[in-house]
């Protein structure tokens, strides 16, 4: 069987859901921590429900956080997965893989705005970018986040939560959503389809 994306085990409960959205698409995935097997996957995928703590922990167990920023291939971080892509996380607090250098900080509750971030939100696009060909300004995608990162020059896209928080990055051939794809309907579908698309 040949794989097209290899989806990093970083113990999140949204790896099922992951597969099925890329199988739905057509892709062969598989879950896995082998670095011989990320390896020689086209595309990797790394996603991530929890504390940024825990999973770069399980990353150092098992030898994929020293790996994962040296890989050529595209390399996607969901959620979480997005945020372990740079320096630093205040969850924790959390030394990340330094793809990005910046620090990931804890979204501000105030009044009709809680902590987490919970539901749809709309997407203002920052600049064009494969991953983001065929999605307009002002689609809605879904969030689930209590830390956000900032916008910087790596920014494809943002959303407005009080502040105006990163939803789309990309450092050379690593991307990031801070919405989960697989839970935001035809948009997210077409994000994904995109991402397959990537070489």
């Amino acid at each position: 069987m040949t794989i097209d994306v290899a989806i990093i085990d970083s113990g999140g409960a949204n790896l099922a859901s992951l597969q099925f959205a890329l199988e739905r698409l057509g892709a062969q995935t598989i879950v896995t921590s082998d670095l011989a097997v990320i390896d020689a996957a086209p595309r990797v995928l790394l996603p991530g429900v929890g504390s940024a703590l825990a999973a770069m922990q399980r990353l150092n167990a098992s030898g994929v956080a020293a790996h994962l920023p040296r890989l050529k291939q595209p390399v996607l971080g969901i959620c979480l997965g997005m945020q372990l892509l740079f320096a630093k996380s205040e969850e924790g607090p959390a030394q990340c893989l330094c793809v990005l250098p910046q620090t990931v900080r804890k979204l501000t509750p105030a009044p009709g705005r809680p902590v987490p971030h919970m539901g749809w939100n709309r997407l203002h696009i920052e600049r064009q970018d494969p991953l983001l060909e065929g999605v307009a300004e002002g689609e809605y995608l879904y969030f689930v986040h209590s830390y956000a990162a900032p916008l910087s020059q790596n920014t494809l896209a943002s959303a407005e939560y009080g502040v105006p928080i990163a939803a789309v990055v990309r450092q050379n051939n690593f991307w990031g959503t801070q919405f989960h794809p697989e839970r935001s309907t035809k948009v997210g579908a077409r994000i994904l389809a995109n991402f397959l698309r990537l070489t």
